[in-house]
């Protein structure tokens, strides 16, 4: 059996080619994929081979997907042929076999299969507000409107942060993070950026803030930011460090705290306050789209077919920054 399957097969360079499906073992699922989400920031970084990436070619990518379970192994338990299921940690192609660990029943017919598509890239921006343990009242702050960044901006309005603060060089990004619930929505080119933000804390600075950009000068500015003993998730990976941080100043003296949270750092089996497992934080994410707690059609910003992946991923290598945020691709008319 054959499927089509979207590959990075050379830097900047994208192809949709035919290539043969495994048979699945005992464990595993087989999923005829609806959507998958192209995640912008980590599928740049590896689309171009930048540092801290594979840098091997080709490469298949997208872990944020939904599709219809087809097919299961013997000892599989959990979903049966004809379940809608999360797919986490797939590719980009019309079939994935996964363990059935990797794959979550949708349960809630209130929720969408273009919905579900983006709720595993939605879980990463949760995780990363989760362990700020924000307080309500306190203020947050999110550096970057990107999928993971709009997200994680509704997170911390539903944790009850007062005043929430987005972050972004687009100014169309800042007007979807306003649409989305955030209180205020600031350029970090502006000069007075920092003036700003310390204006609309009352002087104090961000008790919590998540730092989705992955790029060095974010995260000063996010330290310049910071209110005393203030927290600051670091979500995006920052795969190049290109700028000093002072510190001392900026680190010790006033008790500011830099907490790891790349999706990777959750426990496994069990979860406990300020860290659900992977299964737990998908559920709890469909639960709130399917409340209407959660907004996810207005981050979808376009649908694509599969055979347009190379122009896709052409705009993307050529501007991460203007890149359409809720990218998607459409596998379900593929035979």
């Amino acid at each position: 059996m054959k499927r089509k399957q979207i590959y990075f097969t050379e830097i900047g360079k994208a192809e949709l080619l035919e290539v043969d499906l495994d048979q699945i073992k005992e464990d595993e699922v087989l999923v005829k994929m609806e959507y998958t989400v192209v995640s912008g920031g980590t599928e740049y970084a590896c689309l171009m081979g930048l540092k801290n990436t594979s840098q091997r070619f080709p490469t298949s990518l997208g872990y944020c997907g939904v599709g219809i379970v087809k097919e299961v192994g013997s000892t599989v338990k959990e979903v049966n042929p004809g379940d809608r299921v999360l797919v986490a940690g797939g590719v980009h192609s019309d079939y994935n076999i996964r363990p059935e660990d990797r794959v979550t029943k949708v349960e809630s017919d209130n929720v969408s299969a273009l919905e579900a598509a983006f709720v595993i890239i939605a879980a990463m921006g949760l995780g990363g507000v989760r362990k700020l343990e924000i307080e309500l009242g306190e203020s947050a702050m999110v550096m970057g409107q990107g999928l993971l960044g709009l997200f994680a901006t509704q997170f911390c309005r539903l944790s009850g942060a007062n005043p929430v603060i987005a972050v972004d060089l687009n100014e169309q990004r800042r007007k979807l993070a306003l649409e989305l619930g955030a209180d205020y929505a600031f350029d970090p080119r502006d000069e007075d950026f920092v003036e700003k933000v310390k204006a609309v804390t009352k002087g104090k600075g961000v008790n919590a803030c998540v730092e989705v950009t992955g790029i060095s000068a974010a995260m000063n500015q996010a330290l310049e930011c910071a209110s005393w003993m203030g927290r600051i998730s670091l979500l995006g990976c920052t795969r190049v460090s290109d700028s000093a941080v002072d510190y001392y100043q900026q680190v010790h003296k006033p008790g500011v705290k830099l907490i790891g949270a790349h999706n990777f750092v959750r426990p496994k089996y069990e979860s406990y306050p300020h860290h659900w497992t992977r299964h737990d934080d998908f559920c709890a994410i469909l639960d709130m789209i399917s409340s209407n707690r959660l907004q996810v059609m207005p981050i979808v910003s376009r649908v694509c077919k599969p055979d347009e992946a190379p122009e896709v991923y052409k705009e993307l290598a050529a501007n991460n920054a203007t890149f359409s945020v809720g990218t998607v691709f459409d596998w379900r008319e593929l035979q």
